[in-house]
């Protein structure tokens, strides 16, 4: 069945391998595609929606790079949502509720649209491995198929054990059986493993609510979209509702918690800290009478419910009895219950910055595997090891992202320098550039790298150096043009803001806090500018971040460099850490134990003291 060797085979398809399998295809590698389930391609296994608070900024990152995230979720959105618009804009980040079941069918259909990808529905049960290299995988039939490198992507398959109160049941997913072999063989060639947990909460049929008794959550009055390709945004969208949990509900709850696995000792791992079940709220926030319930329809067409916020692993009859009792839930008819997951990972700290294990050549791991939470956090993984699975078997340079380049540099870098013991999520706080890394300029940030490897198109890269050169053409213009009191001090005075007496630059009086583009846009000189150079939404935008926000750009980016310095000063691959003496013993072993590739790596290792770096530049004749 299998007489070529490919050049990359991906294991699993959900969001970390559907990005992988699509990254090294495009690339020009002959890719396979393997997962248990052809139907389940790009499946949303949790919620409906792309995006929110950091994850937006990284499905913006995944399509200026080249990925297929962005294309689909606007393919597929219901609702969208800047989130956090009152913060300042490294802060805002782009939502989308989405239609699931469209969602899973346009990753099907554009990875089926995709030159050089095969596909396979079969379990993988092992790894073909030749000396410290992997040579392809083995599945449950005892078929070989070789290939010159391999990405794991196995989500929450590897071992999973699904946990609804005192019941168990072997599975990956809801219906879907789980995946046996891999953990074990990699136990055996040296790796580290440990286990995770996380959780779903009920889906319920729509048509049980009463959602007149509920916080109506429209979308934007004027939608964006994700990609900065031509998808189109919504012209109409379906709301999402809230309703919260009530003194009742919570004592209702804690009925359950004697057969809870949560509290029983059944289940052992930790679960994600920032998306905590229902009970695991109750239990740890003992002092709050009442939490939110986001009520998330699954699709445009469907009746079927995402109770987001009730996420937990309490029996079926105590999550009823409890949901009932939600404003608006009174008479809730049940699709399935939520359940917990337990499965194993391998801790990151195992890996190379490019997601390339230390112990295996041309074997790369990415998504929950690597011990991360949420889609895009998988998704942008899945997008790096497929680059660098195909770079490495071309013999090129490999592709890594800094800290200060891109949310996904940020994510990386942690997952390999501090690793996880509980599920990582991304947050604009975990991103000490985030001013930089903002989701408005992605594509001028990446999209020029990504083209440069061959992953984005010329059309990509036009389309970006059109935006940025209007933008810079547009803050040249206030920077340049004089603004002359009688027409700017009606403006001042509407928003409390001190007028001025004499002519200055526009940059500067649109510079003050209050003072907005549509501020600026009642002035006939610049309606005319915007009119002339035909500047849409985007540009407009963008020009007026820089004006706000110049000196914090200009001085995280004088930080950036800074740090950049230690960037360039490598570290030995085999450096002994035992011969400096002056390094503290917990340093010297956790250097040894990770590695690192700079001094600035060596720098954010948990347990790496100032002094210790210290030692390292003066042995590195700094």
């Amino acid at each position: 069945m299998f007489d070529k060797e490919y050049d990359v085979i991906v294991v699993g398809a959900g969001h970390a391998g559907s990005e992988a399998a699509a990254a090294a295809a495009n690339l020009g590698s002959k890719t396979l595609l393997v997962t248990m389930n052809l139907q389940t391609i790009g499946q949303m296994s949790c919620n409906p929606a792309m995006g929110g608070i950091a994850k937006g900024q990284i499905v913006r990152e995944i399509d200026a790079l080249g990925g297929y995230s962005g294309i689909i979720s606007d393919k597929s959105a219901i609702q969208f949502k800047m989130l956090n618009k009152s913060k300042g804009p490294a802060m805002w980040s782009p939502r989308t509720q989405n239609d699931r079941m469209r969602f899973a069918e346009e990753w099907r259909l554009a990875l089926e649209r995709t030159p050089n990808v095969d596909f396979y529905q079969e379990m993988i049960s092992g790894l073909i491995i030749e000396g410290d290299k992997v040579c392809g995988v083995k599945t449950s039939l005892g078929i070989e198929i070789k290939s010159k490198s391999v990405v794991l992507t196995n989500g929450t398959f590897l071992n999973g054990l699904i946990h609804i109160g005192e019941r168990q049941l072997g599975g990956g997913r809801a219906g879907e059986k789980a995946a046996i072999g891999i953990t074990e063989q990699l136990v055996s060639l040296g790796f580290e493993s440990g286990r995770m947990k996380t959780g779903t909460p009920p889906r319920v049929d729509g048509r049980s609510l009463d959602y007149s008794k509920m916080i109506v959550q429209p979308g934007d009055a004027i939608p964006e979209k994700f990609s900065y390709t031509n998808t189109k945004p919504l012209t109409h969208q379906r709301d999402c509702h809230m309703t919260h949990t009530s003194a009742l509900v919570h004592d209702l709850l804690r009925e359950g918690f004697d057969r809870s696995p949560m509290f029983n000792g059944r289940i052992k791992s930790l679960g994600p800290r920032y998306c905590p079940s229902i009970e695991d709220k109750i239990n740890r926030f003992a002092d709050k009478d009442k939490h939110q319930l986001f009520v998330e329809p699954e699709g445009w067409d469907t009746v079927e419910i995402y109770v987001n916020g009730f996420s937990t692993s309490l029996p079926e009859d105590v999550q009823f009895k409890a949901l009932r009792s939600v404003v608006g839930f009174e008479n809730v008819k049940f699709f399935r219950p939520g359940y917990a997951i337990e499965y194993d990972y391998f801790p990151p700290t195992q890996l190379k910055h490019t997601l390339e294990t230390k112990l295996v050549n041309n074997l790369y791991f990415a998504g929950q595997i690597n011990g991360t939470t949420g889609y895009e956090e998988a998704a942008s993984q899945g997008l790096m090891a497929g680059i660098n699975a195909h770079l490495k078997i071309q013999e090129e340079e490999p592709f890594m992202l800094n800290r200060d380049e891109a949310y996904i540099g940020v994510l990386i870098d942690d997952l390999i320098t501090k690793g996880t013991e509980e599920p990582y999520r991304m947050f604009t706080s975990r991103a000490e550039y985030r001013t930089l890394l903002r989701q408005d300029n992605a594509d001028i940030r990446l999209t020029p790298m990504a083209h440069k490897i061959g992953l984005a198109s010329d059309n990509r890269l036009k389309r970006m150096e059109e935006k940025q050169k209007k933008s810079d053409a547009f803050v040249n213009f206030f920077r340049e043009t004089s603004v002359q009191p009688e027409d700017i001090n009606p403006i001042l005075e509407s928003v409390n803001s001190a007028l001025v007496k004499q002519s200055d630059k526009m940059f500067k009086t649109f510079s003050r806090p209050n003072v907005t583009m549509d501020h600026m846009k009642t002035l006939s000189v610049v309606a005319e500018f915007i009119e002339k150079e035909k500047l849409d939404r985007e540009v407009q935008e963008q020009t007026e971040i820089q004006v706000k926000y110049a000196g914090y750009i200009a001085k995280e980016k004088n930080n950036a460099d800074k740090l950049q310095r230690l960037e360039n000063i490598k570290i030995p691959e085999n450096f002994d850490y035992s011969k400096l003496k002056s390094l503290s013993y917990e340093a010297r072993e956790k250097l040894e134990a990770i590695r690192p590739v700079t001094i600035s790596q060596a720098s954010r290792i948990s347990g790496v003291s100032p002094s210790d770096v210290s030692v390292l530049l003066v042995f590195m004749g700094r």
